[in-house]
């Protein structure tokens, strides 16, 4: 038996049990990857995340991100939480207050500012614009109100998520999918799950918005709160040319319908868009292998 350093942190959060947690396992050298998909399916979260040694020099580790049911080639918090937990036992430190991660999607850089706020750069999104026909559909499955003004749009950021805009935030809190339909639909399209968003109502020039996430495909029923999930919501806002100025920073938040708070910053800019939080650790010890 061998013993492997663990750490769960919690993800766009400063308050422990309000985000969403990543379990990170330190040193996921000696595994298989067969071992790896076990692992993430005992501890049920999200994603759990093995670290490597970097095989390309530019990079500071490389990791590989698995859901209970399959391995995801780029996900959004599992990014911040094991480039936090990574810093906070010494395993990496920032240069010039940047990493630069390793993962099945290429070269994720992040940037490290303060304590605990760590912002990743998407990956380069790509667009493919749904029909009416299958945006209605959609939104029947998800139970969900949407402004009909935009068709749902699949965002492939390495994760691929179908995005829908609600009429409003509370129009996303009153969403009730059909998970069995829906697991049905992203196995047809080949998605990691739908994103919906709506902005609220009277607030900043419309620069806050309630986000959910759905991926029972991938054994997440919902997400408490996706970081690539708001990152292809981001991609959205900037490819549809919702918001009228550029350099936009847009406050998200995700997990009220699950008892969570998670809170999250998306910078767009014109040639990248910056997700960002805060995270914590509520667990730190060892995994017996």
């Amino acid at each position: 038996m061998s013993v492997v350093a663990f750490k769960q942190v919690d993800v766009f959060t400063s308050q422990a049990f309000k985000g969403n947690p990543v379990a990170v396992i330190m040193d996921a050298s000696t595994l298989t990857s067969e071992q790896m998909q076990a692992i993430a399916n005992w501890t049920n979260l999200s994603e759990t995340t093995f670290v490597l040694p970097a095989t390309n020099a530019q990079a500071d580790y490389q990791v590989r991100i698995f859901t209970p049911q399959s391995e995801l080639p780029f996900a959004g918090h599992p990014t911040i939480g094991t480039a936090y937990a990574l810093l906070e036992a010494g395993f990496v430190t920032a240069k010039e207050g940047k990493l630069v991660q390793q993962c099945g999607a290429g070269l994720v850089t992040l940037t490290v500012s303060g304590s605990s706020h760590i912002s990743f750069e998407l990956p380069k999104p790509k667009i493919t614009l749904l029909d009416a026909e299958h945006t209605q559909k959609l939104a029947e499955i998800l139970k969900c109100e949407i402004n009909t003004q935009w068709n749902a749009t699949l965002v492939d950021v390495g994760a691929r998520w179908v995005v829908l805009q609600a009429v409003n935030a509370q129009a996303v809190l009153a969403t009730q999918p059909d998970f069995a339909a829906l697991k049905e639909h992203d196995l047809e399209m080949k998605v990691t799950g739908a994103t919906v968003f709506g902005f609220y109502e009277n607030n900043d020039e419309h620069k806050r918005i309630e986000v959910r996430s759905f991926a029972p495909a991938c054994g997440v029923n919902e997400d408490p709160v996706c970081g690539s999930g708001n990152g292809s919501v981001a991609s959205f806002i900037r490819y549809h040319g919702i918001l009228p100025a550029q350099n936009d920073a847009v406050l998200s938040s995700q997990g009220q319908a699950l008892g969570r708070d998670g809170q999250l910053k998306l910078e767009l800019h014109q040639d990248k868009i910056l997700v960002g939080g805060t995270a914590v650790t509520c667990i730190n010890g060892t995994i017996n292998l």
